[in-house]
């Protein structure tokens, strides 16, 4: 639809993106003639996943421009920013969700629905679109033009802003990180970058100049912290920050005042564990118990009856991912 000239968006969770990784990496290359938003909702903490991968990651692979909103109303101004960008510069544009602000509801803003401009077409332009390693290679020299492009357009990007507080403690941040430490260091100056990448150089060094002293606030990967330290900029990040599961503002709190990422979280003490459970009635347990009584080793896919591999069904012996069970129980038959 984007090639069409069009607006397209594809929403995915975090794994959907490892399957989609092949176009996304060559739309790219071809750029999109209309406008592709993708919006990646990642899954800090596992609540409902296999792994708990951090698609910024995909931006930089991919050299695709990436926004992160903190809530609701951002997510909602975010996409139309994401549209703009992506008409303007020809390019792919990621927004990353994580689950707080997916599941988060609040009052919105609501402006007045812009009229509707018929854009469509595709224009023949085989060098731009067929991409055999010749018009790869060209269109890879255009890929590079962009990024600079890029990197001059967020330096001014609105929703990049400084929050100059008390100048001995600076923080940078993106997302839901930025909500939870405004709760618990309301004072400290922040810097809150609405577009995680490419980074703004020129802004954060100004930020940097500022404050006396820089913690990286971010959720999984030190996406931000080892880019800024490239930078040849002093900030503190994993030193203390975990590296694992999402944050919380009792995490930030003690891991800034205890100087240490294994400082738990208050808000998480004394919870009773709640694990999940096939619902009664499920037809599943019936099939998996059935299958454990005539001792078969089972692959799952992803869905509700993974839960059978917990007692007392104890039925499922693998699950990887969508798709992958009958590869594995392919693979174990040749094995065994």
């Amino acid at each position: 639809a984007a090639l069409a000239g069009e607006k397209a968006m594809a929403v995915m969770k975090h794994v959907g993106v490892n399957v989609a990784a092949d176009p996304v990496f060559t739309v790219s290359y071809t750029g999109t003639n209309g406008a592709l938003v993708i919006v990646s909702a990642d899954d800090p903490s596992l609540h409902s996943s296999q792994n708990e991968q951090d698609n910024r990651n995909y931006a930089r692979f991919a050299k695709i421009p990436m926004l992160e909103p903190a809530d609701a109303q951002e997510a909602k101004k975010y996409i139309k920013l994401a549209f703009e960008i992506s008409e303007k510069f020809d390019t792919p544009v990621f927004l990353r969700s994580t689950t707080r602000v997916s599941h988060s509801k609040s009052v919105v803003t609501v402006e007045e629905p812009e009229k509707y401009i018929d854009k469509t077409g595709f224009v023949y332009n085989t060098e731009k679109y067929v991409m055999v390693p010749h018009c790869a290679r060209l269109r890879r020299v255009e890929v590079e033009k962009r990024q600079q492009l890029l990197k001059e357009f967020v330096e001014t990007f609105s929703e990049n802003r400084m929050e100059i507080n008390n100048p001995d403690v600076g923080i940078i941040t993106a997302g839901m990180p930025y909500n939870y430490a405004k709760e618990v260091f309301p004072d400290y100056s922040y810097l809150k970058l609405g577009m995680v990448y490419p980074l703004p150089e020129t802004l954060i060094r100004d930020f940097a100049s500022k404050v006396k002293k820089i913690y990286v606030v971010e959720e999984l990967d030190p996406f931000l912290e080892e880019q800024i330290k490239a930078m040849g900029i002093k900030v503190i990040g994993k030193e203390i920050f975990p590296y694992t599961l999402e944050f919380d503002p009792g995490v930030i709190k003690n891991a800034i005042q205890k100087n240490t990422p294994d400082a738990v979280s208050p808000y998480k003490e004394n919870l009773s564990p709640r694990p999940p459970n096939l619902c009664p009635g499920c037809p599943h347990r019936g099939l998996f118990y059935a299958l454990r009584k005539h001792k078969v080793y089972v692959h799952g896919d992803i869905g509700c009856y993974t839960l059978s591999y917990m007692k007392p069904l104890e039925g499922l012996h693998s699950c990887i991912c969508m798709g992958a069970s009958i590869g594995m129980a392919h693979g174990m038959s040749k094995a065994m």
